[in-house]
C-alpha cells in the first residue's frame, strides 16, 4: 500500500486525481507503468470512449432520415395524384357538354363516364388505362417493398383478454401490445446496445487500479446520448414530427421504450464497479486521501439512478392506467430531478455534457413552441389569458358534448388537451375533435370562429366530473376552457385515396366523423381521386346514432351519388334503470369542490365580461344607442342546448314480417306524435324486441335500405368477411381507417396484412397501394 500511494503520488498529480477518481480510477501511462496497464490502455483507451455515444447517434439518425425518405415519397404521390386529377376534371369541364345538349348514358349505373358530344374540338378519345402515367409519381418496387414490409408489420399481436374479477373488483379488461413495427425498432435498438457493450474488449481490467471497467464506460455513454432522443419524442411539439408526421402520441410510445431501454443500459453501467469495486486494492484509501468530504463513493451515480428506475416503473401502462393523474403530476418534475443528478452525475467526462445539454435545449425550444398551440397566450384574441367559453350537453347513452367556439384551426382527426377550471382546477385530458373547422360550417358565435365539438363517454375521473358539472348547473351553464393543441392528425390525405374504408367502434366515431366531412367536401370540389367510400360502425344501442345524426344527414344528402355506403351495427340493447330512465343517476352533490371551482369559473368569467364591455366601448364610440344595442347582442352568448329527451323504454311486443324478408319494428313509443319533431330518416330500426334479439343469434335482421347503401343491422360485424366483398371494388390505391375496441383493430389489421400479397406479388388490377391506418382508442 505504501508503495502504491508514492507511485500515484509521483505520477498523478492531485488536479487530474479531482478530474478523474469520480468517474473513473484511472493512472496515466509512463514508462514504469505495469505492462498490464499498458496493454489495457492500448486496447480501449479512456479518451476515445466517447465514440461509444456515436453508435446510438447513427443508428437513430439512419431510422430518422428512413421514415422521413419514405414520408416524402407519399407525401409528393399523394400530392401529384390529386393535382394531376385536377387537371383531368379541368379538361373534362372544358370538353364536356352542358345537360341540354344529349349524352349516350351507361346503362348499369345511369351515369356517363364519357362525353360524346363536346362543344368545341373534336370527339375525344377513348381514354385509356394509365399505366404510363404511375410511373410519374409511383416506383413500383418501393411500392412493392413497401408492401413486404406491410406483410409482416400490419400483423397484429393477440389481444390478452382478462376476465372479471368482482371480489378484487376487476373489470373486464382488453390488453393490447404494441405493433409488429413497433417491436421490431425496439428489438433492433436491444440487439444493436447490447452488442456495442459486450463484443468490444475487454469488459474489465486485470485492475481496478488500472481504471474503471470499460463495459461500464461503453454502457454509461450509451444512455447519456440517447437523452436527446428520448426527451424530443415525449415533447407534444417536435422536431421529429414535423419532419415524419408522425403524431406525437406515436411517438410517445418510443419514449417509453426509450426509457427502459435507457434503464438496462444504467444497470449495466452500474453493476461493474461493484464486481470491481473500488475498495479493493487499496483504492478505497487513495480516494479518501483526497476526498475526505465524500460519504459514499458511487452517490452521484445512485442520485440518478434512482429517479430513473421510478420513471420507468410507474409509466408501466397498467400502473399509469391506474394512477393517471399522478403520472401527470409526477412525470415531468422527477424527469428533471433526474437531468439535474445526470449534470452532476457525469461531471462533464468526456462528452457526456454535450449531450445533455441538447437534452435540456430539445426540452427548451419545444415548451416555447408549445406556446403557440395554447388557446390563451394569443394576446391578439378574446381567450387572451382567460380561455374560450364552452357549452356541456348531455347526449343519448349518457355522452358529453363539449361545444367551444374558437379561433384557432384544426385538421381532420386531431386532438386537443382540455383543461376547465370550472370544473377541475390541474386536470388536463386529450380529446379527439369531432367537428370539422371548414367555412362550410361557421359558428354563431362570430365570423372568425368554428365550433370546436368534443364528444367522449364519461369513465372516470375529469370525463365524471364533467357529467356530474352538467346534470348539476343544467343546459344553460357556460364554462371557461383552456386548450392545448391540435396535435396528431394522419400523415396521409384520404382524397389521395381511390378507395376508404373507414371502421370505428363506439366512441371511435369521434376519429371519423370529421374525416368523412372533409373528404366529401373534397370530393364535391374535385380535389380528392376517392371514388367510394365505405362507412362500418358498430355501436351497443340505436340511441348512440343520435350523437352525429345531423352529420350522417349531411354525408348522405351532400355526397356525389353513390359513392358513400354507410352499415351501422347494433350490437346490444339499452341499458335502463327500474325507473325507465337511462344510468346513472345524479351523482350526489360535492359542496366543497363545487364552491372552489365555481368562484375559479366566475373568475374568468368576470375577465372576459369586463373585457367584453371595454370593447363595445369602443365600438361604439359614444353613441350610447349603438352602445345599448351592441350589448344586447352580447347577451346573446354561447349557450348549452338543451337536454334530450329520453322516452320510457319500449313494451315487450311479437312483431310478424308483413313482406317476405321484411320484418316490421314497432316504434319507440306508439303514442309519440312524429310529426311534431320530424327529423330526417336513414332507416336505423328502433330498440329490438325480445323476439328480435332472439333472432340476432342466427341472423341479421334484413332491411329494406340497402340499395341506397344506407342499413342498419343488429348483431357484430364479420369483419375478415366483410373486406374481402369489399376488396373487389379497391382501386389501385386504398386506405382502411380503424378507431375502435382492440379486438376490432386486430380483426382489420390481420385482413390488410394479408392483401399486401396483391402488392407485393404484382397482383390483379395494378394495385399500388393498401393503407391502414389505426387510431388510438382512447383518445
Amino acid at each position: 500500500m505504501p508503495q502504491l500511494s508514492r507511485l500515484v503520488e509521483r505520477f498523478i498529480p492531485v488536479r487530474t486525481i479531482h478530474r478523474s477518481l469520480v468517474e473513473r480510477v484511472r493512472i496515466p501511462v509512463t514508462s514504469s507503468s505495469p505492462p498490464d496497464l499498458q496493454a489495457a490502455v492500448k486496447q480501449d483507451p479512456w479518451a476515445q470512449s466517447g465514440k461509444y455515444a456515436l453508435g446510438w447517434i447513427y443508428l437513430s439518425i439512419i431510422l430518422l432520415v428512413s421514415t422521413i425518405a419514405i414520408h416524402l415519397y407519399h407525401w409528393m404521390s399523394d400530392r401529384i395524384r390529386r393535382a394531376t386529377y385536377k387537371e383531368e376534371v379541368a379538361k373534362s369541364s372544358a370538353t364536356s357538354s352542358p345537360d341540354d345538349d344529349f349524352e349516350m348514358a351507361n346503362l348499369p349505373t345511369n351515369n356517363s363516364t364519357h362525353m360524346f358530344f363536346p362543344r368545341h374540338g373534336p370527339i375525344p378519345a377513348q381514354r385509356q388505362q394509365q399505366q404510363g402515367e404511375e410511373t410519374f409519381f409511383s416506383f413500383t418496387p418501393l411500392n412493392r417493398l413497401i408492401a413486404l414490409l406491410r406483410y409482416f408489420f400490419y400483423r397484429p399481436l393477440p389481444v390478452l383478454r382478462i376476465r372479471p374479477i368482482r371480489s378484487l373488483r376487476i373489470r373486464r379488461q382488453e390488453i393490447s401490445f404494441p405493433s409488429p413495427g413497433i417491436i421490431a425498432i425496439v428489438a433492433a435498438a436491444m440487439i444493436f446496445v447490447t452488442l456495442y457493450c459486450f463484443v468490444p474488449q475487454p469488459l474489465y481490467y486485470s485492475s481496478i487500479q488500472f481504471g474503471s471497467p470499460p463495459l461500464a464506460i461503453r454502457a454509461g455513454m450509451l444512455a447519456v446520448a440517447m437523452m436527446p432522443w428520448i426527451v424530443a419524442l415525449s415533447m407534444k411539439a417536435n422536431l421529429v414530427t414535423m419532419l415524419t408526421g408522425i403524431g406525437h402520441e406515436r411517438l410517445n410510445v418510443l419514449h417509453r421504450w426509450g426509457g427502459y431501454i435507457c434503464l438496462f443500459l444504467s444497470l449495466i453501467h452500474t453493476i461493474p464497479f461493484y464486481v470491481t469495486p473500488i475498495w479493493d486494492q487499496g483504492g478505497l484509501v487513495i480516494f479518501k486521501s483526497y476526498f475526505p468530504g465524500h460519504s459514499y463513493i458511487y452517490g452521484t451515480g445512485i442520485a440518478a439512478l434512482v429517479p430513473l428506475i421510478f420513471l420507468c416503473l410507474h409509466s408501466l401502462p397498467f400502473l399509469r392506467a391506474w394512477m393517471y393523474e399522478l403520472f401527470v403530476a409526477l412525470h415531468v418534475p422527477v424527469s428533471i430531478v433526474f437531468v439535474g443528478m445526470l449534470f452532476w452525475h457525469c461531471h462533464n467526462y468526456l462528452t457526456s455534457w454535450n449531450y445533455l445539454w441538447a437534452t435540456v435545449a430539445i426540452w427548451f425550444t419545444s415548451y416555447i413552441v408549445r406556446l403557440f398551440f395554447l388557446n390563451w397566450t394569443n394576446p391578439w384574441r378574446l381567450s387572451w389569458l382567460i380561455g374560450e367559453e364552452a357549452a356541456v350537453t348531455i347526449l343519448p347513452e349518457n355522452a358529453v358534448k363539449v361545444t367551444i367556439p374558437s379561433q384557432m384551426k384544426w385538421k381532420p382527426g386531431q386532438y386537443v388537451y382540455l383543461r376547465m377550471p370550472g370544473i377541475s382546477v390541474f386536470e388536463n385530458h386529450p380529446f379527439t375533435l369531432a367537428s370539422l373547422c371548414s367555412e362550410d360550417f361557421p359558428s354563431d358565435y362570430g365570423e372568425q370562429y368554428r365550433d370546436m365539438i368534443l364528444v367522449f363517454r364519461p369513465f372516470g375521473g375529469f370525463t365524471r366530473k364533467v357529467l356530474n358539472a352538467a346534470i348539476d348547473n343544467g343546459p344553460n351553464h357556460t364554462y371557461r376552457a383552456f386548450i392545448d393543441g391540435p396535435y396528431g392528425g394522419m400523415q396521409r390525405e384520404l382524397a389521395s385515396f381511390d378507395t376508404v374504408v373507414l371502421f370505428a367502434g363506439g366512441s371511435g366515431i369521434t376519429a371519423i366523423v370529421s374525416h368523412l366531412l372533409d373528404l366529401i367536401k373534397k370530393m364535391r370540389d374535385s380535389k380528392a381521386v376517392t371514388k367510394q367510400v365505405h362507412v362500418v360502425w358498430a355501436l351497443k344501442r340505436p340511441e348512440t346514432m343520435e350523437w352525429f345524426k345531423e352529420e350522417l344527414r349531411i354525408c348522405r344528402e351532400f355526397a356525389p351519388l353513390e359513392t358513400v355506403h354507410c352499415q351501422f351495427f347494433i350490437t346490444g340493447a339499452k341499458r335502463v334503470g327500474p325507473n325507465g330512465f337511462p344510468f346513472p343517476p345524479p351523482s350526489p352533490s360535492r359542496p366543497v369542490s363545487d364552491l372552489v371551482h365555481g368562484k375559479i369559473d366566475k373568475a374568468f368569467h368576470g375577465i372576459a365580461s369586463k373585457r367584453n364591455s371595454a370593447l363595445i366601448r369602443e365600438e361604439a364610440a359614444g353613441d350610447p344607442e349603438k352602445e345599448k344595442e351592441l350589448r344586447r347582442e352580447n347577451e346573446d352568448g354561447i349557450s348549452a342546448l338543451p337536454a334530450p329527451t329520453f322516452l320510457p323504454p319500449p313494451k315487450k311486443a311479437h312483431t310478424r314480417p308483413n313482406k317476405p324478408g321484411k320484418l316490421t319494428i314497432p316504434s319507440i313509443n306508439a303514442n309519440h306524435d312524429h310529426t311534431k319533431n320530424k327529423s330526417f330518416d336513414f332507416g336505423f330500426p328502433s330498440t329490438p324486441t325480445m323476439l328480435q334479439k332472439n333472432l340476432m343469434r342466427f341472423a341479421f335482421l334484413p332491411t329494406a335500405n340497402k340499395k341506397t347503401g344506407w342499413h342498419t343491422e343488429y348483431g357484430r360485424p364479420d369483419i375478415p368477411f366483410m373486406l374481402k366483398g369489399l376488396e373487389r371494388e379497391f382501386g389501385k390505391r386504398t386506405c382502411i381507417f380503424v378507431c375502435g375496441p382492440p379486438s376490432m383493430r386486430v380483426d382489420v389489421q390481420s385482413c390488410v396484412a394479408s392483401m399486401q400479397q396483391k402488392v407485393w406479388g404484382g397482383g390483379e388490377n395494378g394495385r399500388e397501394e393498401v393503407y391502414l391506418h389505426t387510431e388510438n382508442y382512447a383518445i
